[in-house]
């Protein structure tokens, strides 16, 4: 079975990622970020290294979802290929960051590396405003992301919705975390599993892809 967790920078899908697979013994996948080559220099210059960063982050999630689909175990992965697509290369274009050029280019390497993938059994969404977002970027404090600018990370926002309620047809648990703290409070924690238990093991437990979303 594989779990995905999305989520904007900041919304805590790495700390969810982690708390579920020691809760469920689930096996985690984390983005590859501390090892990315561009990830520093691509902040810095944004216009400059986009392509090269996203089609590195293209390469790795794509060798990790052929892992995924050849393992028998459950994988709960930190952001998938699709959201890398639809929201982060889709923002970088809009904000012109991408010529057309690389876009098209980008884009082919993606439908032909989707042909052979499918969905996550379930999605698990982090749904976050800004300031929650902006505060945990700056409790965190890694020196790169210091400078994302307000701009990059509302079109971030408003791609990650029309990508969960318009493009995406796999099934999406949608949890509202603004108010929560699921990493030190247990209740907003046992919250979340709940509603994990009662898609996945549940009376009508999930059976196949197919649209779906529901809100928490």
């Amino acid at each position: 079975m594989h779990i995905a967790v999305a989520g904007n920078i900041g919304s805590g899908k790495t700390t969810l990622t982690q708390m579920l697979s020691e809760h469920y013994g689930w096996t985690p996948r984390y983005e590859a970020v501390n090892h990315n080559p561009y990830l520093e220099d691509y902040y810095s210059d944004i216009p400059r290294w986009s392509f090269a960063m996203e089609v590195f982050f293209l390469k790795e999630r794509f060798r990790d979802i052929l892992e995924i689909n050849r393992s028998t175990q459950t994988i709960i992965q930190d952001r998938t290929i699709y959201e890398g697509v639809h929201v982060f290369v889709a923002n970088n274009k809009r904000l012109g960051h991408l010529s057309d050029k690389d876009y098209e280019t980008y884009m082919e390497l993606f439908d032909l590396m989707t042909d052979i993938v499918r969905y996550p059994d379930l999605m698990i969404y982090l749904r976050a405003s800004i300031p929650h977002l902006v505060k945990n970027i700056q409790k965190r404090g890694r020196d790169y992301e210091q400078a994302i600018q307000l701009e990059y990370l509302t079109g971030l926002n408003e791609l990650y919705e029309q990508f969960i309620y318009e493009k995406y047809s796999g099934q999406v648990l949608t949890i509202n975390v603004d108010e929560m703290d699921f990493q030190h409070n247990r209740q907003d924690f046992a919250f979340i599993t709940d509603k994990i238990d009662a898609l996945l093991y549940g009376l009508f437990p999930l059976t196949a892809h197919g649209p779906g979303d529901m809100m928490a």
